[in-house]
């Protein structure tokens, strides 16, 4: 190695960025594994960002001609300078090439598009585009991001990290079917590094989720056979096997003309963020075996109409339940009878399965008075606690002693079960709904909203955070909202999403003159063009096209846009309103959002607070003690002395976090990371 050392010390006298670039790599190649996941760490994508204008400094690639399909050229160039010539913006370009060799060109600052790279810091903000507010006051808000999910996941470091309680994500299956993008190129089964491209691609992203999951945290990632294998083992570097908890697999299609099997298979895998943790915390998982509210309404019109009788309440029960047969499980359709306090049970053994003496006692017929004797190995119970359930009439005795009694197993019991690992229901329901909620069909294969609504359900609590930053066509968000709605809990999510187009889309539009960041492309876009109006259209009841959607869920929703703020901005301190979503964002989405600056140097809202003016302290303060239900608050300065004063003057159940007062700053992403 010290002739390696030796190169890339010669490299970086010459080159320093070159050097740089040669060390990280070595040390990669130092990092690997001698077993498990392999795999190029392809540099990390960088971004183009067609709604921010072009500035001097700026890195930029030149787009090709309007009407031609291909990407053109992917060089990047920085902006030396910019000039009016005839009324038109020329940018004028420089690309360092070999041997300290510098090319130039000139072209329309149209005609170029800036770009993010892996090293460049972003400073991001957020712009709202819109809300729907149908839920009550007191409710938070869902949050619906358009933006490049690696630059999501690191802003929202700083408004969620370690508060969420689940992450589901339907990533793409890189299938080799242009079905995703890297570095802005849609890759096909023609890319030979199109499986590494792939796991560097969910590896970034990975490890920045893990920051955002509590202790208590778990991630479901949706895939399929294609990549499945691969993931798992990345799952496991990532998160560590031992945190593995299940592969849910999903039979939801099939062809019957398929040589070897029928196929149709998606998978689910499952890791805690502590598997340990949850251990120690006692989580178990279950779920309401299916049917039981179907028993439970036939039940209660039986029981209306048999006028306490439990023979015509038990007979009128199983008629009315015999024709949803197919809909429940056989351990449910076993509870089939009424008894006389209206409860829904079986006739169950009272047989010990194992001999032991405790257990061998005789009873006493309640009717005849006569000597019930006890079965071979015993009863099920102790004579204790049998006597608590014949007290409780929860013993069914037969007509006389001859007959041996059997146990009421209730079905308020027995409601729930552990979850299995793999289920059938058909993929073909949830596109018909789609297209039924959007008035046409726009998106192929959307997750169906009642299967993520059973995970969910399963997995997070009623007040849980959930993250989704493969966002797609919004099913996630629909199934939290549908889950508050049926059980009254209180989740939150957080949805991210691009506005990418798909492949043939894409030629499309290039055929007919149309660039990304024109209104025509945009439209097209997966957020503008499915993610947002299908949530829009669930919580308000209005389609895209205006007519009515009458299966609604009422419920608060915002959507913003991940904006990026250029430096200029940053060091003249003119971003208080793109930071302000985050500050709200990191209070709990509830309530009034403090959008600028107030005159008076300070402002308290619903959850928040936020100090500009340190001079205004003690009426800021005092404010702060006076609202119910403030627990954070935001102190601008870059006084360290200042803030530790104000910080002890206000109530210790508060939580006090320090802005510097060059606000972007304060989220500034450093895309150097790993």
């Amino acid at each position: 190695m010290s002739r390696l050392t030796d190169l890339i010390a010669q490299a970086k006298a010459k080159d320093p960025t070159l050097g740089a670039d040669l060390e990280a790599e070595i040390r990669v190649l130092q990092e690997r594994r001698p077993f498990g996941l392999n795999f190029e760490r392809h540099q990390p994508e960088a971004v183009e960002l067609p709604g921010r204008a072009v500035r001097k400094g700026d890195k930029v690639r030149v787009l090709p001609p309007r009407g031609q399909t291909q990407r053109g050229n992917q060089r990047l160039w920085r902006v030396n300078r910019i000039n009016s010539v005839d009324g038109e913006r020329i940018a004028h370009l420089e690309h360092a090439g070999p041997a300290d060799t510098v090319e130039t060109q000139t072209v329309l600052v149209d005609d170029v598009v800036v770009v993010a790279e892996f090293r460049d810091p972003i400073y991001p903000g957020l712009r709202s585009t819109g809300q729907v507010e149908r839920g009550g006051a007191d409710e938070p808000f869902h949050t619906v991001i358009n933006a490049e999910n690696y630059h999501a996941l690191q802003t929202l470091l700083y408004t969620h990290r370690g508060q969420v309680d689940c992450i589901y994500i339907d990533p793409p299956y890189a299938t080799g079917k242009d079905d995703w993008i890297y570095n802005d190129r849609h890759v096909d089964a023609d890319d030979l590094y199109r499986h590494s491209k792939w796991l560097a691609f969910m590896e970034r992203r990975l490890l920045l989720a893990r920051e955002l999951l509590r202790d208590t945290g778990v991630i479901m990632v949706a895939i399929g056979d294609d990549q499945h294998h691969r993931l798992r083992m990345l799952l496991d570097q990532t998160f560590d096997e031992s945190n593995f908890i299940a592969n849910i697999t999903w039979q939801g299609s099939g062809k019957n003309d398929s040589r070897f099997t029928s196929g149709g298979v998606d998978y689910m895998l499952i890791y805690a963020n502590n598997a340990s943790v949850l251990r120690e915390a006692n989580v178990r998982w279950s779920e309401p075996k299916q049917g039981v509210e179907i028993l439970r309404r036939c039940a209660a019109e039986a029981w209306a109409q048999a006028e306490g009788d439990p023979s015509k309440a038990t007979a009128e029960f199983r008629r009315l339940v015999r024709p949803h047969r197919s809909e429940l499980e056989p351990a449910v359709y076993r509870y089939d009878q009424i008894d006389a306090r209206g409860r829904v049970f079986q006739a169950d053994n009272l047989t010990s399965p194992n001999p032991r003496a405790n257990l061998r006692y005789t009873l006493t017929h309640p009717i005849t008075g006569g000597t019930i004797p006890f079965p071979e190995k015993g009863w099920r119970y102790s004579r204790d606690t049998m006597d608590a359930l014949i007290a409780d009439d929860r013993i069914l005795f037969g007509p006389d002693e001859t007959t041996r009694p059997r146990y009421k197993r209730l079905l308020d019991e027995m409601e729930s079960r552990v979850p299995y690992e793999t289920f059938t229901l058909s993929r073909m329901p949830a596109s018909n709904r789609l297209a039924g909620i959007l008035g046409e069909k726009r998106f192929p294969y959307p997750k169906d909203h009642t299967v993520l609504m059973r995970w969910l359900g399963i997995v997070a609590g009623d007040d849980a955070m959930i993250l989704d930053y493969f966002g797609g066509s919004g099913t996630t968000l629909e199934a939290v909202v549908r889950l508050n709605d049926m059980d009254g809990g209180s989740r939150r999510c957080v949805l991210v999403t691009n506005n990418e187009v798909g492949a043939k889309e894409e030629r499309s539009l290039r055929r007919a003159g149309f660039r990304k960041g024109d209104p025509e492309w945009e439209a097209k876009g997966v957020y503008e063009y499915v993610t947002k109006p299908r949530v829009s259209t669930v919580v308000s009841g209005v389609r895209p096209d205006g007519s009515t959607y009458d299966d609604t869920v009422a419920a608060n929703v915002e959507f913003f846009d991940l904006t990026y703020e250029s430096p200029w901005r940053v060091a003249r301190n003119r971003d208080f309103v793109v930071i302000a979503p985050l500050l709200w964002l990191r209070a709990g989405s509830r309530g009034r959002r403090i959008d600028t600056v107030p005159e008076q140097g300070w402002d308290v809202a619903d959850t928040y607070g936020v100090l500009v003016n340190l001079d205004a302290a003690k009426d800021f303060t005092r404010a702060v003690s006076d609202t119910d239900g403030v627990g954070l608050v935001f102190v601008v300065t870059d006084d360290d002395r200042r803030f530790q004063m104000v910080a002890k003057s206000l109530p210790e159940t508060v939580e006090v976090v320090r802005l510097y007062e060059s606000y972007l700053r304060n989220f500034e992403i450093n895309t150097g990371r790993r």
